[in-house]
């Protein structure tokens, strides 16, 4: 019996591995206003290499009171205003989902502690199918917004 329990375990991981290394993150990193700043965000392209649509629907760090996912939406007069998404972000089978400055993003709120150059901050993006992923997220207070080169990616409609 527990060689059978064992085995059944052991093929629970086997798959739950298997899901997870459907989700890529690419050109992911932090920042934040400054070293006195309560809050900061995270930004990265996830993508999706498998042949089944997936949702990026939560996200856990110890390096704020609370983490959540947000995009902006226009407000009265046009002026941008951050709202949380409570359904989280579709990252489609073959296809991804771009976490940028000015769109969807992650939010910290209530930092732990400054988000500081070169350093790291570390997450656990939940999605619903490839379950829980661990992602180091580096800090880079100077990054310029930049368009990322997408010309050798398959994107689908």
């Amino acid at each position: 019996m527990f060689i059978r329990i064992l085995t059944f375990a052991s093929a629970v991981f086997s798959l739950a591995g298997a899901t997870s290394a459907e989700i890529v993150i690419n050109d992911a990193y932090a920042r934040s206003s400054g070293p006195a700043a309560m809050a900061g965000a995270a930004f990265m392209e996830i993508v999706n290499t498998g042949a089944e649509d997936d949702r990026l629907v939560a996200v856990r760090s110890d390096a704020a009171k609370k983490v959540e996912l947000h995009t902006h939406i226009a407000g009265d007069g046009g002026v941008m205003k951050m709202r949380e998404v409570e359904g989280g972000f579709p990252v489609p089978a073959g296809g991804h989902a771009l976490l940028a400055r000015g769109g969807d993003h992650v939010m910290f709120m209530g930092l732990a502690g400054p988000f500081e150059q070169g350093g790291t901050v570390p997450v656990i993006l939940v999605f619903e199918k490839a379950g829980e992923i661990a992602v180091e997220i580096p800090v880079d207070l100077e990054r310029q917004e930049r368009a990322m080169d997408h010309s050798k990616m398959k994107h689908s409609n």
